[in-house]
Formats: C-alpha cells, sequence, structure tokens
C-alpha cells in the first residue's frame, strides 16, 4: 500500500502551505502495513523525513450518516510516546470548548487514568469504568462523573481490557457501538488513548472522525508520527474508511531553546497546514492544575496556559468549518 497524501487545506485557511517533500534516501525502516522511508544523510544533522498522513483512502460509504453522526465530532488524540501532554490536552482542549458553549464529553480510554485523576477522581475505587463498557457491554452512561465538563472514567480494570476484548468478535468497534447511545447528546467527544498503538487506541481510531496529534518539541517524538501514520492506514482500509489526522499540536514548546524551534520547523516543513499555529509553551501550571482536580481553564483562567488552549480550541473549530465549507462548495 503507498503512502497516503495529505488533504490541503481549504483556501480560506489562514494556515501556511505544505513544503515541497525532499528527495530521501532509505536508511530505516519502521513496521507497518509497507516500508517506510526515514531520512538521516550521513555527516548531517538527523533530520526527520515523515509520511504523508492522508485523507481517506476509501471512497464514503454510500449510505446517508444519521444525523448525530454528521453533528458529533469524536476527536482521538494519539501518540504512541508518553509524556507528550495528550491528557493535559484532551482535558483542557474539551473544557475550551465547554466555553465556547459547545456540550462535551471526555472518555479516559488509557489504563493509567490520568484523565479521571486530572478532574479529581480516583481510578484505584473506581467501581466501574470503560473496563466495564467495552467488556462486559454496560451502558457508557452509566459510567459517566459530572465534572468540569462529562467524563466516562478509566480504572486500573482498563490495563486489562486488551486480552479480554482478543476473543470477541468485532472487538475494534466496541467503543464505536458503545458511543450509539450518547452520541447525539454531545458537539464534540474527545478520547484520550493510551501511549500505545494497540486495541484500545484502534477502538479510538475506529469511533473517530478525526486524529488530532500532540507532539513534543523534540526530534525522538516527531519521529513517531511516522508508526503512527502506518496504523491509521491499516484502520482507513479495514475499518474506518473516513477516520483522518484533523491537526498536530506543537505541546511543551519552549521559544528559548533552538531545538524547540528545529522541531516547529520540522513539523511545518513536513506537515505544512495540518500544524496549529498555537504552540502550547511549557509552565508549571500544566502540572500544578491536576493536583487540585481541574483543569488549567479553572485553575488559572486569566493565565496564559489558559489562553493557549482557548485559542486551540478556536482554531480547531475555525479550521473543521473552512475545510466544511470548501466541501460543500465543491459539490455545489
Amino acid at each position: 500500500m503507498g503512502l497516503i497524501r495529505l488533504r490541503p487545506r481549504p483556501s480560506g485557511s489562514s494556515r501556511s502551505a505544505p513544503a515541497p517533500e525532499p528527495e530521501v534516501e532509505v536508511v530505516d525502516r519502521v513496521a507497518g502495513p509497507e516500508p517506510v522511508v526515514v531520512s538521516e544523510p550521513v555527516g548531517e544533522p538527523a533530520r526527520l523525513v515523515t509520511p504523508t498522513f492522508g485523507a481517506p483512502a476509501v471512497e464514503p460509504s454510500a449510505e446517508p450518516a444519521s444525523s448525530d453522526r454528521v453533528a458529533t465530532r469524536v476527536i482521538a488524540f494519539a501518540n504512541q510516546k508518553g509524556g507528550v501532554a495528550k491528557t493535559t490536552t484532551t482535558l483542557n482542549l474539551g473544557v475550551a470548548f465547554s466555553e465556547m458553549g459547545h456540550r462535551v464529553l471526555l472518555i479516559d480510554l488509557d489504563p493509567q487514568g490520568n484523565l479521571t485523576m486530572s478532574q479529581g477522581l480516583n481510578p484505584d475505587v473506581i467501581e466501574r469504568s470503560m473496563f466495564d463498557v467495552l467488556v462486559h457491554k454496560v451502558p457508557i452512561s452509566e459510567i459517566i462523573e459530572k465534572r468540569e465538563v462529562d467524563l466516562a472514567v478509566a480504572s486500573i480494570d482498563l490495563a486489562g481490557a486488551e486480552l479480554a476484548l482478543s476473543s470477541l468478535i468485532g472487538r475494534e468497534r466496541s467503543l464505536e457501538k458503545a458511543l450509539a447511545e450518547v452520541r447525539g447528546s454531545y458537539d464534540f467527544v474527545l478520547v484520550d488513548t493510551p501511549p500505545s498503538l494497540g486495541l484500545l487506541t484502534i477502538n479510538a481510531f475506529v469511533a473517530a472522525t478525526g486524529v488530532i496529534v500532540p507532539v513534543q518539541c523534540e526530534y525522538l517524538s516527531l519521529r513517531g508520527l511516522v508508526q503512527l501514520e502506518n496504523t491509521l492506514a491499516m484502520v482507513r482500509e479495514n475499518l474506518n474508511p473516513q477516520v483522518a489526522v484533523e491537526g498536530i499540536v506543537a505541546t511543551m514548546f519552549d521559544a528559548r531553546t533552538l531545538h524547540s524551534r528545529e522541531a516547529i520547523e520540522i513539523l511545518e516543513e513536513n506537515f505544512g497546514d495540518l500544524v496549529f499555529k498555537t504552540r502550547i509553551r511549557k509552565t508549571v501550571r500544566y502540572a500544578e492544575a491536576p493536583v487540585k482536580g481541574f483543569s488549567v481553564l479553572k485553575y488559572d483562567p486569566t493565565g496564559a496556559a489558559a489562553e493557549a488552549y482557548r485559542q486551540l480550541a478556536r482554531e480547531v473549530v475555525a479550521a473543521k468549518e473552512a475545510q466544511d465549507g470548501a466541501q460543500a462548495r465543491e459539490h455545489a
């Protein structure tokens, strides 16, 4: 299977056009549906050559979508590298959407339960969680907690979900089926995934309308995008033809360091207008807020950290509206 090419942003978008792809030498190989090219020229600084995240490789189904599916955006936050601010971005972006008047559901699909803890809940004492939803078919509405936004909680039991699901038919669609009950009640469903590309993350991709990738401004974090696209390509081919990367969020950005600035340059050179303009800067506020069980928007509502996620929320909504408008004009 060939690599999938990016869908360009519509002309109305303010984000810059992607730069041409450089010619590369094959010096590395990552496991996936087919070899992936990574360039590291000898005698020069290491350089990332990433796959082109693609539009759906399969034509959309002729079946009309239900009205609630059209209205609800299910966004998976994924990066198999840990410590890139997936949980921080899921929570604070969700609360920023809520401030804008949207109905938001957060889903903690990470056995570590960090999203659950970030809202003041203890995963160790939770009796029913996303494990019961996925494995025992408990209605998801029964495990949703009302916090700053609605939260489908995780517990340590979720660590055994992949093994428990492995023998089930249709195991990749467990989350998608569970969401059918509540999907029409929300404008945004944001899914925090574990730092792996296992069955839990696959479930998130199958249920999602799009994927946002938080990327720490470090070279090793950028390389993880290669394997992520391999997994998305397989999901598009076999399970969810419509899922694609909506955008890439640069996190833990430190403008004082040359390395952070170079990482941004590499991202924009390789992914162009998929890279959101908002930079999530490194600050202790993101670490302090979960200790109190709050998002940073509640913990420090007037600070720069909170404003960064409000700006990102506006950018995510505007990018989607521009894309929908361009598609409507194409079909007019």
